[in-house]
């Protein structure tokens, strides 16, 4: 038999199109029913990569016992959480609000008014290890249905309720100053200092937090600061979470020292990663950093580009194994690199009979070989080694890749793409993410909108604020890397409709869905990052440089106005709104340099390069023919070429620095305080002799 999914475009929805469990999509016909038939929605929500939606779908959805308990007492909605972030984010919280971590695949049970009563995540098919089956729970909860709806209504309007106070309550509060250096120290006290990333059993890559800690360190000089940084990086970049054979970043590491992998990649991961080891990499030009930035964008290119889009993920299992894909027994490691010293290898990459994961080996390098790169050939030898590896790897079964284009995602590799691009003078790189850019816009676009998702050439429902919210990130970054105006219109005209569809007038803040999207019980707003970072808290950061450029003070009060509408959460959970806390200092900051000279002119360019050469926070570069007059109020008005030489001017808050013709001199001007310097030079030299950060 098939359900109503045999026509979706969503892989994973269509991974369930033959289950005997009658699926609906979410749409008000199936919610409608809900209410007719008085009947509790099974709410079912995960995506394509998920290792444990596959087991479930495996023992319960496929079974015939239990989805003929499903179809008698419930409407089951299933969600691809990659196509309803709305959805996820809503009913994400209302687990929490349950008493459930959350995680997926997420199933929530629903009043026939599509309020939560009931959360679990996975859940086997016959009880085991102390957890109930999924059948126990399915029969219990319509019991309660039946015979206890009013106390399972009361639950319903408890979490309804408190869902209400944590989005459409009032969270303003006065805008402190201060508050950069608490968050940063309470943020600090989170992280291991011995492994790196957040405490805890899992270790998540958390770029959001890295950036408040870089920041930190920027600020301050505190080397507390970089430790933290430096050493989350390095053991990601060394660790198993990164595929030393085909590169990319897997999403997780499940133990704490980074050794084995949740073996699933997806697109916000590298992206993230990749601006973020940009940023520490202009700092020391660390060679590991340098190269896994390269090795990132060559596994996006090879592995992840569709089209003129990228795909949304790669999926952890392959043969229904996970990992499979992805692991190694000694032997197989012996007969591929057969002939060219494999025992060195296995060394380094830490091989061993016994593996280190069900009798497999997962590659990584820490341990007592730990350094990068090792001196002599050995670099040389590994590069050539991995590539024997990868070769045999494309004869295995491959796992799914996800071939959903994201236009949020999408917004942060341009970003990513553009920004390593200059930095490291890739222009090919750059054409990529401007190439990116214009399929977003033209095949996810409609006039001003845009769409979430393209898959199986259709688009979406319309996006969300953080599809927008992306994509003026991602044009903004392609103006600082090509100062093409163009990219500030684009990015002009998606803040518009943000702020005409998505604003919410009584207590500030974008919404995350439009105003005329079908109603939810609740209309999340939140400045909470999820797994990539929130609307509110990059659009602080993107209307700072709105304003700098354009000097239009309609920005400036916009981004005033999300700060004070969320200032309130800072003193309770400042590590829930890390990019908040990241754009805040980007507005405090209001940091721009100023160039006026001929674009082709070579001391132009060379001013440019002076300024891509400093790790400096967030900023503005713009670059001005001597005949364009900025804005009258803009706070290099009026500044010109010196003597006929190209001309740069520091400028920030409401001052500008006088005129530096020296590129030399402008990177002199931007160096970092003395006490960065000197540490600068002492990662390098310890960088130079293979060692690792301390």
């Amino acid at each position: 038999m098939s359900n109503q999914l045999a026509h979706a475009t969503s892989p994973y929805l269509l991974a369930h199109k033959d289950n005997p469990v009658d699926w609906r999509v979410w749409d008000e016909t199936a919610l409608e029913e809900a209410r007719t038939q008085g009947k509790p929605i099974l709410l079912s929500i995960g995506y394509t990569a998920c290792h444990w939606c596959h087991v479930m779908n495996a023992e319960s959805f496929s079974d015939s016992a239990t989805a003929a308990l499903i179809n008698a007492d419930f409407i089951p909605i299933l969600v691809d959480r990659e196509q309803r972030p709305d959805l996820d984010q809503l009913y994400q919280a209302s687990a929490n609000m349950l008493g459930h971590g959350g995680g997926w695949p997420l199933n929530v049970f629903l009043t026939p008014q599509a309020e939560p009563f009931f959360a679990t995540s996975y859940l086997p098919k016959e009880e085991r290890f102390g957890s109930p089956s999924f059948t126990r729970v399915l029969t219990d909860l319509a019991r309660s249905w039946r015979e206890q709806q009013q106390d399972v209504l009361a639950n319903a309007t408890r979490v309804r309720d408190g869902l209400t106070e944590l989005w459409a309550s009032d969270r303003r509060g006065p805008i402190n100053n201060s508050v950069l250096d608490a968050a940063s120290v309470r943020i600090g006290q989170a992280f291991d200092i011995f492994y790196g990333g957040i405490t805890g059993p899992q270790k998540f890559p958390s770029p959001h937090l890295l950036d408040v800690m870089w920041n930190a360190f920027l600020r301050t000089g505190l080397d507390q600061f970089s430790q933290i940084v430096l050493t989350s990086l390095h053991n990601l970049c060394m660790g198993a979470v990164w595929d030393h054979v085909g590169g990319g970043f897997a999403r997780y590491a499940t133990d704490e020292r980074w050794t084995v992998p949740n073996f699933e990649k997806t697109l916000y991961d590298q992206a993230l990663l990749i601006e973020q080891l940009i940023r520490v990499a202009q700092f020391n030009q660390w060679p590991l950093f340098i190269d896994r930035i390269h090795e990132t964008v060559q596994f996006l290119l090879r592995d992840m580009r569709l089209g003129d889009g990228f795909a949304a993920c790669i999926d952890s299992d392959s043969d229904g194994e996970e990992g499979k894909f992805y692991v190694w027994s000694e032997a197989e490691i012996d007969a591929t690199l057969k002939g060219t010293f494999s025992q060195r290898f296995k060394e380094v990459y830490n091989v061993t009979r016994e593996g280190s994961l069900n009798g497999k080996n997962v590659l990584h390098r820490l341990g007592p070989i730990a350094g990068y790169p090792l001196a002599g050939a050995d670099e040389t030898l590994f590069a050539r080694q991995r590539s024997l590896l990868l070769e045999a790897r494309y004869k295995r079964p491959a796992p799914q890749r996800d071939e959903q284009i994201l236009t949020d995602w999408n917004g942060l590799a341009i970003a990513a793409l553009a920004r390593a691009g200059v930095t490291l003078k890739k222009p090919e790189w750059l054409a990529i993410a401007q190439s990116t850019f214009e399929f977003i816009r033209s095949t996810l676009g409609d006039g001003d909108r845009l769409s979430h998702s393209w898959c199986a050439n259709s688009r979406s429902k319309e996006g969300f604020s953080d599809d927008y919210a992306q994509m003026i990130r991602a044009a903004l970054a392609l103006f600082d890397a090509t100062q093409d105006a163009r990219y500030i219109e684009h990015a002009k005209a998606w803040v518009r409709v943000l702020d005409a569809r998505y604003w919410d007038p009584i207590h500030g803040g974008y919404c995350i869905t439009a105003n005329d999207d079908p109603a939810l019980f609740v209309r999340p707003r939140t400045i909470f990052d999820q797994v990539t970072p929130s609307a509110n808290g990059v659009m602080i950061g993107e209307l700072t440089k709105l304003f700098l450029v354009t000097a239009d003070t309609a920005y400036r009060d916009r981004l005033n106005a999300i700060l004070t509408a969320f200032a309130g959460e800072l003193g309770r959970a400042p590590l829930s709104m890390p990019t908040y806390l990241s754009s805040f200092e980007t507005a405090l900051l209001s940091l721009q340099i100023v160039i006026v000279g001929p674009s082709a002119n070579a001391k132009t360019r060379a001013l440019v390069d002076a300024v891509r050469s400093r790790t400096l926070p967030a900023h503005v570069l713009l670059v001005i023919s001597p005949a364009h007059k900025l804005p009258q109020g803009h706070i290099a008005h009026g500044k010109t070429m010196q003597d006929g030489e190209p001309t740069a001017y520091i400028c920030q808050n409401t001052m500008c620095s006088a005129p530096i013709t020296d590129p030399g001199q402008l990177a002199q001007q931007l160096i970092l305080p003395a006490q960065l310097a000197m540490a600068m030079k002492a990662r390098a030299e310890a960088a130079k002799d293979g060692q690792k950060p301390n």
